[in-house]
């Protein structure tokens, strides 16, 4: 039977994307070669769908670990669900379709299975993925975003992408793009920071609403050696009620995290380089939490974000967190 099947959501557009990803994101003192080796090991533990994006630097390890396990035998590239992300020097209706093929070249395939919007609001177009002006400010870009929209929406016809989607977008964002005259394809999902500790349940309840998956990215708090990741925040899974869940179950708290939003209808991307872990992390289809823990774990939610200051900051005209979802 096909594993893609198995544990996977039906989007808006017909196509099946798998439940539990693999996060290729890492921390710059990371080598590329480890973020390579991680992915071939994931895809060797089961995991199908692996998430990438211009921003990490890494897409064409993601491409090469991809390649080789297709080579391999061990996998066709129709049982890879993989996902990039347009970034925002490349906003510009222009720029869309260049910023997708370059992608492309680099994960050395000939479309992707999901491309999102990274994030709803443009930069300055150019080499720099951060682009600064002579006082370090970022200098942003404004775009209209239904354009980039559009062109998304050829690339899908052309065949490029599979299923086209958006991340960190708050309600308002999302439902511009959904009042766009002469939509022809709805956002299939919104990837945004979720975790119990910021549970997005009106966002969640919104998309639903709307027949758009959330997937949610930090889903085990996240890594403070990260470059982006805001400092001195409460680390996730040492809270001692995810703790006592998780023996009840005889479960690791990154298992009952990981659970806890695939029981609440969320697309969840685990993230982690070591082995040991990523086999953990893969075992969370064979057990139920209780409604109470469910319960319990909603009222662990205290808005605290670990990405609040993302690379944007919160200047930007289209910095999507002022809102209340």
């Amino acid at each position: 039977m096909n594993q893609m099947r198995i544990f996977s959501v039906k989007l808006n557009d017909g196509h099946l994307m798998p439940t539990l990803g693999f996060g290729t994101s890492a921390p710059n003192k990371v080598s590329k070669s480890l973020a390579e080796e991680a992915i071939k090991m994931a895809i060797d533990i089961g995991y199908r769908h692996i998430d990438s994006a211009h921003l990490y630097m890494n897409e064409e390890e993601v491409g090469r670990a991809i390649q080789k396990k297709i080579e391999s035998g061990t996998v066709k590239r129709e049982d890879i669900f993989c996902t990039s992300k347009l970034w925002s020097t490349y906003l510009r209706p222009e720029l869309v379709q260049t910023g997708l093929e370059m992608t492309l070249k680099k994960l050395q395939l000939n479309y992707v299975d999901l491309y999102l919007i990274h994030f709803p609001g443009g930069l300055k177009p150019g080499k720099e993925l951060m682009p600064m002006d002579t006082q370090g400010n970022v200098i942003f870009d404004r775009v209209d975003i239904c354009a980039t929209w559009e062109i998304l929406e050829k690339c899908k016809d052309a065949g490029l992408v599979k299923s086209i989607g958006v991340s960190n977008f708050n309600r308002r964002q999302i439902e511009k793009i959904l009042n766009k005259p002469g939509l022809k394809y709805k956002p299939v999902c919104n990837q945004v920071e979720c975790h119990p500790y910021l549970n997005q349940s009106k966002l969640l309840e919104f998309c639903k609403s709307k027949d758009i998956v959330l997937t949610a990215f930090a889903a085990l708090g996240s890594d403070a050696e990260k470059d982006w990741v805001t400092k001195n925040k409460p680390p996730l899974l040492e809270d001692p009620v995810i703790k006592a869940i998780a023996e009840k179950h005889m479960r690791s708290p990154a298992q009952v995290a990981l659970r806890y939003q695939l029981q609440r209808g969320v697309v969840v991307l685990a993230k982690s380089f070591n082995e040991k872990r990523m086999k953990e992390n893969f075992q969370v289809f064979d057990f139920q939490l209780t409604p109470e823990d469910m319960k319990k774990l909603d009222g662990l939610n205290r808005n605290i974000r670990y990405l609040e200051d993302l690379q944007e900051g919160e200047g930007h005209p289209d910095y999507p967190f002022n809102d209340d979802y």
